[in-house]
């Protein structure tokens, strides 16, 4: 059975520094302590399409293993890797992010999808729309563990979601400030 969880979240900062802070996110050692259960981001490949401007990537995550401890012995993993493919599209002003994990799938399947496009109202901020997907491998004789490590799962992505948001916040914040240095309006 796989269950579904969506959020949405409004940037009040416009697109181009929304997108940019999202590829500051888990680079800037500010960011650690928020971020504590990413161990390491690295970039496998980034390439611009000449025809379309769109700019492609592809990055390992290497993160923390959500569960309780047992569960890492029994799995003799505590960490998780994941492949992050993204695409930007500057002139259409979207971003789009696809991560799933690439370890533990025989256990644990995870696809985490999110969107960031201008927001209708008002095109001055962004709407990030998030969609995670979790779907835990029945075990006969352990299906009750298996949905209570679902549930657990749930619990930490939404509380990584949440941090994330956070970390985004405060970057687009220093964005601003940055491009503002003596606090001028309009």
């Amino acid at each position: 059975m796989v269950k579904v969880y969506t959020q949405e979240h409004v940037f009040r900062h416009p697109w181009e520094r929304v997108s940019a802070a999202s590829w500051r996110k888990f680079g800037d050692p500010a960011n650690r302590s928020t971020l504590s259960h990413i161990v390491e981001v690295d970039t496998v490949s980034r390439a611009l399409d000449a025809t379309s401007g769109q700019l492609r990537s592809k990055r390992i995550i290497t993160v923390n293993t959500p569960g309780p401890w047992w569960l890492q012995r029994l799995l003799g993993q505590n960490v998780c890797h994941c492949i992050e493919t993204s695409i930007v599209d500057a002139k259409n002003r979207s971003m789009a992010l696809v991560s799933k994990n690439i370890t533990l799938k025989d256990f644990v399947e995870v696809e985490e999808k999110s969107w960031l496009v201008p927001h209708p109202a008002n095109p001055q901020w962004t709407l990030s729309t998030q969609e995670t997907s979790i779907r835990c491998t029945p075990l006969s004789a352990l299906a009750s563990v298996a949905e209570k490590v679902e549930q657990r799962c749930a619990e930490k992505f939404l509380q990584n979601s949440l941090k994330g948001r956070e970390v985004m916040e405060r970057i687009c914040s220093f964005m601003e400030a940055d491009t503002n240095p003596i606090g001028l309006s309009g």
